[in-house]
């Protein structure tokens, strides 16, 4: 009998020899960041900075003999004793500046994810979503108990009405069951945007009795579109027709977790069934701290030169990737980016070459590989931040250029 040490290095010699095995790194500090999810730079920002460290000793130095200073760790799950009046006010507060009636803190986006999908639909509902939905959706799918789950084809709609009318069979059966549709909002590595509008126009033609429900990812969007950073819906206009949106806070907003927002019944369902919050410890005091900071200088409006520097590197990156088009060939890397999008992936069949590349010369880029992203479309990813400077926009495309000359091949943009 094989040992379970031996299995377990049996599957990881397996990865290694598809040059599939993840492991931990430790980014180096001096090297220009187009890896990290931090599209505004606020992570390393006085501005958010010194927003935190004045709420944090406003939390902690105002404490008197009758009124001690809160705990620095929550003390155990929201339903027993790590709930806060600091946490309700803190959801207040971020479904407000969302325009959302309620919302519901979780430790993370993954876990909210989760948490929605496992727990929300009921026996028999079904699940509609789009192909390249983060894997947290996948996961909560996984443990619901929908009858059906269907993808449809990436950001089409009309391959989604095609997907609804296969999955609810006839009219009848459409409208006895609820039928649940999730979306990104700006997806994670090909950087697109969902097609929010013409979803909703299709959804509401289909479903006069409003049994569909779209639910809407915003955790790449935070921060970086719409009017402060609110996300893609609330540029649209278009909250008020979605079921649920998903914020998180680890990216953009240089923190950590996430919120659901909704209704306040569903709120109240999710505090019962949604076991990713039930069973685990809340977030502690300075988590929440952090959060509530990072909501503050959005709201504020201190986020908008921000914003706008980082539109700014978006339109000057994709200037040069065109710049560079047909000034060597297509066969060996290509850029693919997308409108207003912080996020390019710069296609090639040897992505960890590319990047290995890269990084011996200072820039931090991040192969992606499959079962990430489907296979056949490996990419180095590339994700642009309000902190990047001209220099190293060029300097990445230089370094690319020169890589790919070095292989005897040419490079353009589809």
């Amino acid at each position: 009998m094989v040992s379970l040490l031996d299995s377990f290095q049996t599957a990881l010699d397996k990865r290694e020899a598809r040059s599939a095995r993840r492991r931990l790194t430790v980014s180096p500090t001096a090297t220009a960041d187009f890896s990290s999810n931090d599209f505004l730079s606020l992570s390393r920002s006085p501005l958010l900075r010194s927003q935190f460290l004045q709420n944090l000793n406003a939390s902690y130095s105002s404490s008197s003999p009758s009124k001690p200073p809160p705990s620095l760790g929550s003390g155990g799950s929201r339903l027993l004793d790590g709930n806060s009046r600091y946490a309700e006010e803190l959801e207040k507060f971020i479904a407000g500046f969302h325009n959302a009636s309620d919302g519901l803190l979780f430790n993370s986006g993954f876990d909210a994810n989760v948490g929605v999908f496992s727990c929300l639909p009921q026996p028999g509902d079904i699940i509609i979503h789009d192909e390249l939905i983060h894997a947290s959706v996948h996961e909560g799918m996984r443990l619901s108990r929908a009858r059906v789950k269907m993808q449809f084809a990436h950001n089409s709609v009309s391959d989604l009405e095609r997907v609804i009318k296969k999955a609810t069979n006839d009219e009848a059966t459409r409208h006895a069951y609820n039928v649940f549709i999730a979306v990104e909002t700006l997806y994670s590595m090909d950087g697109d945007t969902a097609p929010l509008k013409d979803i909703i126009r299709l959804v509401e033609g289909l479903f006069p009795k409003k049994n569909a429900y779209l639910i809407v990812d915003e955790a790449h969007a935070t921060g970086v579109f719409g009017y402060n950073g609110a996300g893609v819906a609330q540029d649209l206009g278009v909250e008020d027709k979605i079921f649920i949106r998903t914020h998180t806070f680890g990216k953009s907003l240089a923190s950590q977790g996430a919120i659901v927002l909704c209704d306040s019944l569903t709120k109240e369902y999710l505090i019962n069934y949604a076991r990713t919050l039930i069973y685990t410890t809340a977030m502690s005091m300075p988590s929440l701290i952090a959060i509530r900071s990072a909501y503050e200088v959005m709201a504020e409006g201190k986020t908008r030169s921000l914003q706008s520097n980082l539109q700014s590197n978006i339109a000057y990156f994709q200037s040069r990737c065109d710049e560079l088009k047909g000034t060597i060939a297509s066969s060996l890397v290509h850029i693919d980016y997308n409108d207003r999008s912080p996020i390019f992936s710069v296609r090639t069949k040897v992505p960890r070459e590319l990047a290995r590349h890269c990084q011996e010369r200072g820039l931090l880029v991040r192969p992606i590989m499959a079962p990430t992203v489907p296979l056949g479309r490996e990419r180095v990813r590339v994700c642009l931040h309000a902190g990047n400077t001209r220099q190293e926009m060029d300097r990445l495309l230089n370094t690319i250029k020169q890589w790919a000359v070095e292989q005897h091949q040419p490079i353009s943009r589809l």
